[in-house]
This record gives structure tokens, sequence and C-alpha cells, in this order.
């Protein structure tokens, strides 16, 4: 009985630890302990957030690929908008926070295509000597993420020489280019070019499945696409609650401790990451650079050509004047980083030290955040 209760915790840490912090986080709210709101409502969205990947997984590799590494970004992004539209919130009170959603936008796309890709690749490149993948899916991904970070420049020049009405426009303007842009993209990658996200060379090692062997029992597993579905909706529903609690306490609670946007960006960003995370390390332990690669680079074009419309949206239904007028801080960590992905990728291959090297570049940007 032991040994079965280790074993359920262990396949089930995730929902037991998540529907845990989340009364534990609302008590502590109401009780006005925001420190300890913070943090449960935090480890919360973290836990949660690695069940909704677990259940993505399992309907990616019922999907296929590219509609798998869909699954897995959409599901993430979708994390990413909850945590940072209920900061938006905190803005109609305590407007300074708008910086924080500016810098968990930036944030994100840098934790995903250095810390997730540095991470990934560097694990992988220590197991295998070089690790190959569909050049035409970087290329593709690069092209856009160039496109993408030369438009967020429009509202950011624009703010040095124009006033802040002629800023909002301009955002809007380019929040909304930001949604058609991607939706000939979402064509392009799942109808007219599905071939440029896939790679059909065989991995070298077996097939990773889950605690390294065959395992029938897990629920998930038994469930139909409908029914897990379902559940990914109410998980965020939940973690919609936990982010609320994460923004309205945490905002008190960032100030007290002299935390800087920048640094409080990247936190928001790993908390959304996390589990992406630990599903490119999966893939690149197994040799699925493919794999690796559409989750990192497809998350951050998301995280941009969506998160950023969808934000600009619900701000305006909100009544909070949400612009992209970025740091050149942020934006030249960006276009950095875009080109340090283009020169890892750009021949289909990958080694441990182009890994470490997207390390190197996460750090030195981390330590401008926290105190910049």
């Amino acid at each position: 009985m032991e040994v079965e209760s280790r074993h359920i915790f262990k396949e089930y840490w995730d929902i037991f630890v998540g529907f845990s912090a989340l009364p534990l986080a609302v008590i502590f709210h109401l009780q006005g302990f925001s420190l300890l709101a913070t943090l449960f409502a935090a480890i919360g969205i973290g836990a949660l957030a690695v069940t909704i990947s677990e259940i993505a997984e399992i309907l990616a590799e019922r999907f296929g690929e590219p509609f798998g590494s869909l699954i897995l970004t959409f599901s993430a992004v979708l994390v990413e908008i909850l945590i940072l539209f209920m900061v938006v919130l905190e803005a109609k009170t305590h407007p300074e926070v708008v910086e924080t959603v500016k810098n968990g936008i930036i944030a994100t796309v840098i934790v995903d295509l250095n810390a997730l890709l540095g991470i990934a690749v560097f694990v992988g490149g220590l197991s295998f000597k070089e690790q190959v993948h569909n050049e035409d899916t970087s290329a593709s991904y690069t092209t856009i993420l160039f496109v993408a970070a030369a438009m967020l420049l429009v509202p950011t020049t624009i703010s040095m020489h124009s006033d802040a009405k002629a800023l909002f426009n301009a955002s809007l303007i380019i929040a909304a280019l930001l949604a058609i842009y991607y939706f000939f993209i979402f064509r392009f990658q799942t109808d007219t070019h599905v071939h440029f996200f896939k790679f059909k060379k065989r991995s070298r090692v077996k097939k990773y499945i889950r605690d390294d062997e065959e395992d029938d029992d897990y629920y998930f597993d038994k469930k139909s696409n409908a029914f897990n579905i379902g559940f990914l909706v109410f998980l965020l529903v939940l973690i919609g609650i936990l982010s609320e609690i994460f923004a309205n306490d945490g905002v008190g609670v960032f100030k007290n401790f002299g935390l800087t946007a920048g640094f409080v960006g990247i936190l928001i960003a790993f908390v959304t990451v996390a589990p992406e995370l630990f599903t490119a390390i999966r893939a690149a332990k197994n040799d699925e650079m493919q794999r690796v690669v559409n989750i990192a680079m497809g998350a951050s074009t998301v995280s941009i050509l969506l998160t950023v419309p969808a934000l600009i949206f619900l701000s305006l239904l909100v009544g909070v004047d949400l612009t992209l007028d970025f740091t050149p801080l942020q934006v030249g960590a960006l276009i950095l980083t875009i080109l340090l992905v283009w020169k890892t990728t750009e021949d289909g291959e990958t080694n441990y030290l182009e890994g470490l090297s997207h390390l190197m570049l996460f750090l030195s940007y981390a330590v401008i955040a926290i105190f910049y």
C-alpha cells in the first residue's frame, strides 16, 4: 500500500501540489498574508501548468506534428495571457505595474529562446555529439521573429517623437497587424507548408515514455480528447483564480522587496515556461531536437503575435492604456536573442556549446534586469 501511494504521488504530484496550493493561497489572501498568498499562488500556477503540459503532451502525441507542438505552445501561452492580464487589472490602481506587463512579454520570449532552448540544447548536446532538426523550421521562425521584433520597434520609435495619443493609436495598429500576421502563419504551419515543421529522421534512442517505462495507468492517457480538452479548460480557470491572487498580492510584495519590473517579468516568464522547459529537456534527451525547436521558437512566436494583441484588446475592455513602447534594453535583448537563435539553428544542427551560449546571454540579461 505504501509503495502504491508513493507511485501515485510520483505520477500525480503536480495535481496534488496544485490542488493543495489553491486553497492555501485563497486562505492567506483572505487573511491578508500577502507574501504567503503570493508564494502559494505561484506554486499552484506552476504545478497546474505542469498538469496542463502533461495533458497537452498526450494530445500532441495523438494529433502529431505540427499540431502537437501547437497544442503545447497554445496551452503555455494561455497561462501567460492569464497571468499578465491579471497584472493588467492591477494597473487600474497601481499604474506602474504596466511596466511589469511589458517586461513579462519580452522576458517570456527571451526565456523561451535562451533559457529553455539553451538548457535543452546543452543537455541534448551532452548526450549526443550533435543533434539535428529541419532547418526549414528554424528559418521560417527566425524570419517571423525578426519581422515581429521590427514591428514592436514601431511604437517604441513613435514614443520618442510623438504624444501619448499617437503612441496609443500606433500600439493598437501594430497589435492588429500582429494578429493578422499570425493568421497567415498558422495557415502556413498547418496547411500549405506543414512539411517545414516536421522531421522524419528516426531518433537514435528509444522514444520517451513517462518514467522511462511503459505506463498504461496514467489517468489522462485513458481519457478521450474531449475529456482532456475539457479538463484543460477547468485547469485554466483555476490558474486564472491563482493568477488574480498572485497579481493582487504580488504587487505589494515585489514592491516591498524592492524587486525591479524587469526581474519580476523574468519570474512571471519562468512560471509560465516551466512546463515547456521540462518537455523540451525530455525531448532533447530523447534526441528529438525537432520537438525542442518547435516548442521554443513556436512559443516565442505565439507569445509576440498572440499575447500582445490579446493583452492590448483585453486592456481596452477593462479601461487600461497598455502601449507597446519597450525600452532600448528590452528591444536590444530581443534582437540579440533572435540573432543568436538564427546562428544556432540555421544549419539544422546543434551542440552543447551553442546551448551554453544561449544560457550565458540569458544570465547576462537577467543581471541587467535585476539591477537596471
